[in-house]
């Protein structure tokens, strides 16, 4: 490996280890999701296949956006929380045309913690999916997959 190769290296992982840790001004406060193992930092990350996130926090609130290709009309969804104390979470759905397929929450510490179901029919393509926590303390995971 490069000498330059390395030091971007590490750089890198640096710049992406303060990051992660810092979603909040509270260095001890974060809030934190991932889709397919890999750390939503911004909103310019896109998938195709079935999607498979996780979330976690501990009182912080984050806003993650992703694109999905999905060659159907309609999505297969699941999500569940263990959520400690009160906080939210949702997920905003829209299909290529930009119309909501998909829109629901679910809040910490109360029952249920968990749905599943298949969205609303709309436009194949590119779809639009948000994430959302909102002073999330807990973890959580959500699906999306070609619905039939």
């Amino acid at each position: 490996m490069k000498l330059t190769n390395f030091f971007f290296t590490i750089l890198t992982v640096a710049v992406a280890t303060t990051f992660v840790a810092c979603s909040n001004d509270d260095d001890d406060i974060m809030a934190q999701v991932s889709v397919n193992g890999t750390v939503l930092f911004d909103d310019s990350d896109d998938f195709n296949g079935e999607v498979d996130g996780d979330f976690t926090g501990n009182g912080g609130s984050a806003a993650r956006t992703f694109v999905w290709l999905n060659n159907l009309t309609t999505a297969d969804y699941n999500a569940d929380i263990t959520a400690t104390a009160e906080g939210a979470f949702s997920i905003l759905v829209l299909d290529a045309d930009g119309n909501t397929v998909l829109n629901r929450a679910l809040d910490g510490a109360t029952e249920p913690d968990s749905f599943s179901g298949v969205t609303d029919a709309g436009t194949s393509g590119v779809w639009s999916v948000t994430i959302t926590l909102g002073s999330f303390n807990g973890d959580g995971s959500f699906s999306l997959s070609e619905g039939n």
